[in-house]
C-alpha cells in the first residue's frame, strides 16, 4: 500500500501523457473500424476505459492546485465517458450529448492549468478555448464552425499531451503547490 501513496505524493505526467496518447490512438482506431461493428465496439469500449484512467490522472495532477476544482472537472469528464459508454452500446439519452460535460471539463483543465506553477499557460489558453469549442458544438453554430472547432479541440488535447509525454512537469513547483495545498 506505501507503493500508492508514494505514487499519489507524485506527478506522474508522462504516465499521463502516455495513457493520453494510448486514448487518442484507440478513439481513432475505433473511428476507423466502422465496418466491423463489434471490433468497433470493443476498440471504442477501452478508449473510454483509458479516458476513465486519464481522468483519474488529470484529477491527481491538479488536485494540488484546486483540489475542488480538480474533483469537479473529474466529474464532469465521468459523466462524458457514462454518456460515451452508453450511447457505444445504444442505451445513451439521446438528447445528452457527452460534449456537454466534456466542454466544461476542458475549461477547468484549462483553468487549472492556468493556476498551476508547473505547467506552461499557453497549453490553459488552448484547453480553455477547446472546452468553449466543445460546447459550441451544443449550438446552431456547430454546423458553420464544426471543422475549426474539431482542429482547435484536437490541438489543444495534442499539445497537452505531448507536452505532458516530453517535458512533464515542472516537479519543484509541483511539490511546491501540493505542500502549499496539504497545509490548507
Amino acid at each position: 500500500m506505501e507503493w500508492i501513496a508514494r505514487a499519489l505524493r507524485n506527478p506522474n505526467a508522462r504516465i499521463t501523457g502516455a495513457v493520453y496518447l494510448l486514448y487518442f490512438l484507440t478513439a481513432i482506431s475505433g473511428s476507423l473500424l466502422v465496418g466491423w461493428p463489434r471490433l468497433s465496439l470493443t476498440v471504442n469500449l477501452i478508449s473510454t476505459a483509458l479516458y476513465l484512467g486519464l481522468t483519474l490522472l488529470l484529477y491527481n495532477l491538479f488536485k494540488p492546485v484546486n483540489k475542488c476544482l480538480s474533483l469537479l472537472a473529474a466529474l464532469f469528464s465521468l459523466a462524458g465517458c457514462a454518456i460515451t459508454a452508453l450511447a457505444f452500446v445504444d442505451h445513451a439519452p439521446s438528447n445528452i450529448s457527452p460534449l456537454a460535460f466534456f466542454g466544461p471539463f476542458c475549461l477547468l483543465i484549462g483553468y487549472l492549468i492556468f493556476r498551476s506553477t508547473f505547467l506552461p499557460r499557453v497549453l490553459a489558453v488552448l484547453m480553455a478555448l477547446a472546452g468553449l469549442g466543445w460546447l459550441t458544438f451544443l449550438t446552431p453554430l456547430a454546423n458553420y464552425l464544426s471543422l475549426y472547432l474539431k482542429v482547435l479541440g484536437f490541438v489543444a488535447e495534442l499539445s497537452l499531451m505531448f507536452w505532458l509525454i516530453t517535458k512533464g512537469v515542472n516537479v519543484q513547483r509541483w511539490k511546491e503547490q501540493a505542500g502549499e495545498a496539504d497545509r490548507e
